[in-house]
């Protein structure tokens, strides 16, 4: 009986992952643990705060399905913050709703962040630069830019129907950023899943060799996966300055490390060719529901660091355990 046991148990983790017995066991003792967890309106809350971590984790996703990485993905945030903020502040007059103005910053933010990732595409499709290197350089070259043009200070003075609609504004009961990121959810996952790029993306993570024998683009395929993360990234960017009323250069300080920890605790393989949209997303909400958690419990910022630090490594033990179950055990 033990030992059926034992089997079932192995059988449900190989199939389902680490993911949702995380999910349980922080469900249950922040339960226990903070009167006010288990409440709608801190659950509310928690699937609020969870929008842009939902958003950059599925962007970063993409290039992680590529056997790629990107350590650029905050500074891809804090670049949109910047631009779109300080282009805002330039072509609004002061007066009025500045949808002008709003529409040319969030372009000029946009193209900005998304000039990133078509530099790190570049570098690493075209001329071969590790995805490690040419990430971690360019987040250092574009956070030097962003504090010679700021010298380190905030932007504010953004028009306030910004931060009304895209930062605060509802529809139907529901926060607008929900509402986009669900619609971005769905685009995400029809494109992973179901078109010929998605595909692609799996059979370069998963074998590049074979990839490049079966006629694939891979250069291009590459070069588009940093692009399509760093428009993404770049969307997210947008939402949480109009939340937090001003361009920040310091705005996605986190996000990488974040979203790399929602990432692999979702099954999305390090070395590429492994991962699913809906996870991605479970992972993301999960990361948010167990930093709301610990500041239920009183605990500081330094003791949430060490935490998800910890979840990391071992999101990366347990998804090298599975693969190993998956090869032995029949799911």
């Amino acid at each position: 009986m033990p030992r059926k046991l034992a089997v079932f148990a192995a059988r449900l983790f190989a199939r389902g992952g680490v993911m949702p017995w995380l999910l349980l066991i922080a469900m249950v003792y922040f339960s226990l643990a903070a009167d006010t967890f288990l409440t709608g309106e801190n659950m509310f809350n928690i699937a609020r705060q969870s929008i842009y971590l939902v958003l950059v984790s599925m962007a970063h996703m993409i290039v992680l399905l590529t056997a790629g990485l990107d350590l650029s993905i905050g500074v891809i945030m804090a670049m949109t913050s910047i631009i779109s903020s300080m282009v805002m502040v330039a072509a609004w007059s002061g007066h009025g709703a500045g949808v002008w103005a709003i529409l040319a910053g969030c372009a000029a933010g946009f193209g900005a962040g998304t000039a990133i990732g078509a530099i790190n595409g570049i570098g690493i499709a075209f001329f071969r630069v590790p995805p490690f290197m040419m990430t971690f350089a360019m987040s250092w070259i574009a956070f030097g830019i962003i504090l010679i043009i700021t010298a380190g200070l905030p932007v504010y003075g953004l028009p306030e129907s910004f931060a009304n609609v895209l930062g605060y504004g509802t529809a139907a009961g529901v926060p607008i950023p929900a509402w986009i990121t669900i619609g971005i959810v769905i685009l995400v996952y029809v494109f992973i899943d179901r078109t010929r790029m998605g595909r692609y993306l799996y059979a370069i993570g998963g074998n590049y060799r074979t990839a490049v024998v079966s006629g694939v683009a891979t250069r291009f395929y590459l070069f588009m996966a940093y692009v399509a993360t760093a428009a993404l990234t770049s969307v997210a960017a947008l939402m949480l300055t109009a939340r937090l009323g001003g361009g920040e250069s310091v705005i996605g300080m986190h996000y990488p490390f974040l979203t790399l920890v929602a990432c692999l605790i979702s099954g999305v393989s390090f070395f590429g060719g492994v991962g699913r949209v809906q996870n991605v997303v479970m992972g993301a909400m999960f990361i948010m529901l167990v930093e709301n958690g610990l500041a239920k419990l009183g605990l500081t910022s330094y003791v949430h660091t060490i935490v998800i630090s910890a979840l990391l490594i071992f999101a990366v033990i347990a998804n090298n355990y599975r693969q190993r179950l998956l090869l032995t055990v029949r799911v």
